[in-house]
């Protein structure tokens, strides 16, 4: 038998949720069986529009439920709960991407809405809900892309409030069909930050103009322009500095979701890889037979556990987040760059293995062997949020300070402080509790304390021999730091995680061996920088290490992974 650390379907029972979410999650999973497999890879193959999901969806009041604030609700059942919407986020990932991205561009498209004070917008998105309707976030621009500072969806006053509308958007998901799409532009009488305005467009009116999808897919990621498009002042959902913050902050909630699609699209492609190498025989063996082919499929599966061990922990700070405790600031691009990063990896890893097997058309692999490219690439690039974690390190990894323990949050709360973050700043200012204390817990694993030996030559590192000024303008350089910061991050909450649930600490001592390995990589790629400096070179070289190797310890963990073989199949 298979362990219990993976989603699988034939055995999936969220009994940590109140009974409405079980209902909701486990219908969402026998919708998906029930359509079957071939069905499944179809409509993926033919770029059909998700419409039958939808329909369930609606008919289930699947997105209702789950992206209705308590603050509209009008059943006791609907809150903002973002340790369900991620248990979500896996199911649909494990299913296709193109599903979970029709609900991801509907928080997005949300996001705004839930954060504003226009009352008669938030109920007119409640109500929109409640009749199955999706949404949309009019953010990015064809020139533009996502720089918010430069948007050319130009707004005219009309002197009551309100304004006409011109411009264009690109890269719009559900932009076919929402019945409310979140737009960003700014006024053409006024200058600076107060000129930002985001406001609510609906796609089937004559003034919105659908241009075209802009990707060959069953997602629908559009291109729209608005032509004198009316916007009434109740259409108006913030202004000025407020709409930039809705902005930023929208992405801070939408973004944390790909780390558990990119789980999801790993688990589905786990259960194929292992079931098809350990029926394949090759020169007289089954593939599993062959050390370098374990090794892979080792690694594929010690990383998908750790990437679902950050993931769950993640979501305790994300639910437990207050004005006094923006620690999630700093573990959501974690989230986005890490998680989805290492989903390349595993892919990678188990595509080695299956190798032309991952072509083939009838199978679920060549579907994530694809999908799993786009998540590091969605809402902002792996670069773009590396170097937003750098911002937290010196105060992450040196200058810790107390704050009460966050317990597991899978209680059913209302998440309202994501729609209240405040302004999108100070991230500087933003304080951590002891990182040691989660390596401390586990000083006795080998993998553990060699990788902890790293952490502490990284806090050496930021305190005699970080980046000077000039070096600090050299992205290359801080990237290759913030890579080294990121796994400090990422082993923090994942052992934490193993100590919430009692993980064994066999399987954590092989997670770690790899956390060793890519540390001590990463590390030769700073020595190899074009401006490191001689003192940063040496450094790097010295924190290399090698991960504590236990033959008997690797065998038991391949005996866990060989068990995944058969344990699941899709439904034909």
């Amino acid at each position: 038998m298979a362990d219990s650390l993976l989603f699988n379907p034939r055995t999936y029972d969220p009994s940590h949720f109140d009974p409405e979410t079980r209902r909701l999650l486990r219908a969402t999973v026998d919708w998906f069986e029930a359509r079957g497999k071939r069905r499944i890879i179809e409509d993926y193959r033919t770029r059909a529009w998700l419409g039958d999901f939808l329909a369930f969806a609606a008919e289930e009041g699947l997105f209702s439920t789950f992206l209705t604030p308590a603050a509209e609700a009008g059943r006791a059942d609907q809150r903002w709960d973002t340790a369900r919407i991620a248990a979500l986020n896996e199911i649909l990932g494990f299913y296709g991407l193109d599903y979970w991205y029709a609900w991801q561009v509907t928080i997005l498209g949300l996001g705004p809405v839930w954060q504003s004070g226009n009352a008669e917008a938030r109920e007119r998105a409640a109500r929109l809900l409640a009749e199955g309707e999706v949404f949309a976030f009019g953010l990015s621009e064809k020139t533009h892309g996502a720089d918010i500072y430069s948007t050319d969806m130009l707004l005219e006053p009309t002197g009551d409030g309100g304004f006409v509308a011109n411009g264009s958007k690109y890269y719009i998901g559900n932009g076919n069909a929402a019945g409310l799409v979140s737009v960003f532009g700014r006024r053409t009488d006024v200058e600076g930050p107060d000129a930002y305005v985001f406001f609510a467009a609906d796609s089937r009116h004559p003034a919105y103009q659908l241009v075209k999808n802009v990707v060959d897919s069953s997602k629908y990621v559009s291109e729209f322009r608005l032509a004198d498009y009316p916007v009434a002042a109740s259409d108006v959902l913030h202004t000025g500095r407020a709409a930039f913050d809705a902005a930023l902050n929208t992405v801070n909630v939408g973004k944390f979701n790909l780390c558990t699609a990119s789980i999801g699209i790993c688990e589905h492609a786990l259960y194929e890889a292992v079931t098809h190498a350990n029926n394949r025989v090759l020169y007289g063996r089954p593939v599993t037979a062959f050390p370098h082919v374990r090794r892979e499929l080792t690694d594929a599966y010690v990383r998908l556990v750790g990437m679902k061990l950050f993931s769950d922990r993640a979501v305790d700070y994300f639910r437990s987040a207050s004005p006094e405790d923006r620690r999630y600031l700093l573990f959501n691009p974690m989230t986005k760059m890490k998680v989805t990063t290492e989903g390349e990896k595993v892919i990678d890893l188990m595509w080695d293995v299956v190798a032309a097997k991952g072509f083939e058309k009838d199978n679920y692999f060549a579907q994530a062997a694809v999908e799993i490219r786009g998540l590091p690439k969605l809402e902002g690039t792996v670069h773009v949020n590396l170097a937003l974690i750098l911002k937290f390190m010196r105060n992450h990894l040196l200058d810790p300070v107390d704050h009460p323990e966050v317990p597991t949050r899978l209680d059913a709360a209302d998440d309202d402080f994501l729609f209240s973050q405040g302004p999108a700043r100070g991230l500087g200012s933003v304080r951590f509790h002891d990182w040691r204390t989660a390596f401390d817990a586990y000083a006795e694993v080998p993998n553990v304390a060699r990788f902890r030996e790293q952490a502490d030559a990284l806090c050496a590192f930021v305190t005699d021999a970080a980046p000077d000024e000039e070096q600090s303008r050299d992205l290359d350089l801080l990237l290759a730091v913030g890579q080294l910061f990121a796994l400090v991050v990422h082993g923090q909450l994942i052992l934490e995680q193993a100590r919430l649930t009692g993980l064994d600490e066999e399987l954590l001592d092989e997670l770690f061996a790899v956390l060793v390995r890519d540390f001590s990589a990463h590390a030769v790629e700073l020595h190899g920088k074009d401006s490191a400096t001689e003192q940063q070179q040496h450094w790097a070289l010295g924190a290399v290490r090698r991960p504590v190797v236990d033959p008997d310890r690797s065998a038991r963990i391949w005996k866990r992974v060989e068990a995944h073989s058969g344990a699941y199949e899709m439904n034909p």
